[in-house]
């Protein structure tokens, strides 16, 4: 039993460092994003490579919730869990690719610093695309990717009734309409970061943070899949 606690603590603390880098990251990117001439102007490269390093852990920390829980959830459906980690995966490397376009800017904006006349034009052209890249890896990975994934964890919780059945519920109802927001936002209905958008995103927001806290503070629930888990890594270990 003690095992399955330290993973729950584990898992529960990586979803709040996932939280905790992500919100300032996307602060720290607000020039590179919103200045469409910062490629040739005025800003700090710094804020956007600390911005770059806060995404980085939090592409690591999505991947380690993940590979931690697999050990407990693959009791109630292997291909399942298997599933939730493979997307979990997927997320974090859509993620990344969003931080190298905005490396790339830095780069660029480094190299041809001083561009006037025809050249800022086609930098400034240039910038708009990478930007335009890390938008869409925006929406893909935090809002697609993470609704799939959502959905299957909440599922495996649900059924092993290893947290309080309301978290699980709350992974339940925030998944598909995280998944349903970004369709919306791909075909124009709304901005992402809108009313709207935010509001989609709240269910899913409050279950991480849930989980999270459910994890840390108590860990899972004791039921006959934690005692399965833990039989057999004690058999395990035996041999």
């Amino acid at each position: 039993m003690a095992s399955t606690r330290k993973i729950a603590a584990v898992a529960g603390l990586l979803y709040l460092v996932t939280h905790v880098t992500s919100i300032p990251g996307l602060i720290l990117y607000d020039s590179v994003l919103n200045d469409p001439g910062y490629i040739i102007g005025s800003g700090s490269d710094t804020l956007v490579l600390w911005g770059a390093f806060l995404e980085g852990i939090c592409a690591l920390a999505i991947v380690g919730t993940a590979v931690t829980l697999f050990p407990v959830v693959k009791k109630q459906h292997e291909g399942v869990a298997l599933g939730y980690v493979g997307l979990r995966t997927l997320e974090a490397a859509i993620i990344t690719v969003g931080i190298v376009t905005l490396l790339a800017i830095v780069t660029l904006r480094q190299d041809v610093a001083g561009a006037v006349g025809a050249d800022a034009t086609s930098l400034v052209t240039v910038g708009k695309a990478l930007v335009a890249v890390h938008n869409w890896t925006f929406l893909l990975g935090p809002c697609f990717v993470l609704g799939m994934n959502t959905m299957l964890m909440a599922y495996l919780l649900h059924r092993s009734g290893l947290v309080p059945r309301f978290i699980a519920v709350l992974g339940l109802v925030g998944g598909p309409l995280i998944f349903a927001s970004a369709i919306a936002v791909m075909f124009g209905l709304y901005e992402q970061l809108s009313v709207w958008g935010a509001v989609a995103a709240v269910p899913v927001f409050a279950w991480e943070l849930a989980l999270a806290g459910r994890l840390i503070v108590k860990g899972f629930k004791p039921s006959v899949s934690t005692m399965n888990t833990v039989t057999a890594d004690a058999g395990q270990l035996s041999h």
